[in-house]
């Protein structure tokens, strides 16, 4: 049986497509056995297409609000999962006085795809795929449930 910890974050560049995905993620998986926030360098609003995605296998995100590691309501993790470089030097910086284990998970950024509304989802689909992997791994759900 895997000890899962008490509370995770998620963080990204603009906390508005691959954190809140990856919150959403783990919410669904373990929400009420582990603390789940999410945050980013900087914060802008969640993009539709990660809202839509995650909708496609029942996740709702569409209430997300981005928080940057200045705005979080509790700043004491067990383990800070940094999704870009910039969230990196970041969670480095929020955990320097504590015990926490910062993991860098270097996941492509969606919004940066061309081309029709399709291929543009396919991207986001791809990146939620990594994650619920990712997770899943991590953070092994209950029973060997997905």
């Amino acid at each position: 049986m895997t000890i899962l910890p008490a509370a995770v974050l998620f963080a990204c560049t603009l906390n508005s497509v691959r954190s809140p995905m990856a919150e959403g993620l783990l919410k669904a998986s373990h929400g009420a056995r582990i603390y789940v926030d999410s945050a980013g360098a900087e914060s802008a609003e969640v993009n539709g297409f990660a809202v839509e995605v995650l909708a496609e296998i029942g996740i709702d995100i569409s209430n997300h609000k981005a928080k940057t590691f200045e705005t979080l309501v509790d700043s004491s993790f067990d383990v800070v999962i940094a999704l870009s470089g910039e969230a990196e030097r970041g969670a480095r910086q929020l955990t320097s006085w504590m015990s926490c284990e910062v993991d860098h998970w270097p996941i492509p950024d969606p919004s940066a795809a061309t081309g029709t509304r399709e291929a543009r989802l396919n991207v986001f689909r791809e990146v939620r795929d990594e994650l619920k992997h990712r997770i899943d791994a991590r953070f092994p759900p209950e029973n060997g449930k997905k």
